[in-house]
């Protein structure tokens, strides 16, 4: 059954990705990011591509009225677009950290109030969220970027009760480590945050492990295999409240469910070179 779906994020990586497999798969897909030119790609494919600042509410109303308006229904929502920042918690100025919530969890969830009265009315539609296994577990100089992924599974547990009655799912993706350009500015800010503080010695070893991994063949999942659990969310008659995919994800999930929290600590630390 072809659906109207919304793909924000959608100029690069997991969105990208995720955008041109709907396509492939006959539905209709807008997807929606800042960098417009970034989505020819999508427009050749047969979608749809729309400009949005998760920054600007102007953006996020114009995007749900625009395909309301054309398609007459919203089907499903994907929440993927994000931001990631790195440096101790310590260091990181509480503007950075409001501004990662306001891209990473209050901009979904005024899309997700945006879509859902279109949502009630037809009463049908999927609200994906894309999370992280960084939605539970944590490293690192990356407690901002943990926060909000926590928050936005929280908030998609309570969301996913709330609607279930109106016929509406709600389904978390937990990428593992997946090769996108996402994480591509981690060294610069590592450097740049805590690289001159109490924090640098750790900070200038995980730039440089970061560094190492930029570019090369390392290991680490295609945003593909994403998409494709994506798109099987997108068409499954009930939907799994969870995917967990891509490389180590489900092997760090358990390592999180199963070790002490000071173990746990102790494994990540030794890895990020502490």
């Amino acid at each position: 059954m072809e659906k109207v779906v919304i793909v924000t994020g959608a100029s690069a990586g997991i969105g990208k990705a995720t955008a041109l497999e709907l396509i492939r798969a006959g539905h209709i897909v807008y997807g929606a990011a800042r960098r417009v030119h970034k989505m020819d790609d999508i427009r050749d494919a047969g979608g749809h591509a729309l400009a949005l600042d998760a920054r600007r509410p102007e953006d996020l109303e114009r995007v749900i009225g625009t395909v309301a308006e054309e398609r007459g229904r919203i089907d499903v929502l994907i929440n993927n677009a994000g931001t990631v920042l790195h440096g101790a918690a310590e260091d990181v100025s509480i503007d950075q950290a409001r501004d990662q919530f306001e891209v990473n969890v209050f901009a979904p969830a005024r899309l997700v109030q945006l879509a859902l009265p279109y949502m009630r009315e037809q009463r049908s539609g999927t609200i994906i969220n894309i999370s992280s296994i960084g939605g539970e577990i944590a490293l690192p100089l990356g407690c901002w970027y943990y926060a909000t992924k926590h928050a936005l599974e929280a908030y998609s547990d309570t969301l996913r009760m709330e609607v279930e009655p109106f016929g509406i799912d709600v389904v978390i993706i937990q990428p593992g480590i997946i090769k996108t350009e996402f994480e591509d500015h981690t060294p610069r800010d590592l450097r740049e945050i805590s690289g001159a503080t109490a924090y640098g010695a750790v900070a200038e070893a995980m730039a440089v492990r970061a560094e190492s991994q930029l570019g090369a063949d390392t290991q680490g999942s295609d945003p593909g295999v994403v998409a494709t659990v994506i798109r099987e969310a997108v068409e499954a008659g009930k939907p799994a409240t969870r995917y967990a995919v891509g490389w180590m994800a489900d092997r760090l999930l358990e390592l999180n469910r199963t070790l002490t929290d000071r173990e746990f600590d102790k494994l990540v630390t030794n890895f990020s070179g502490k």
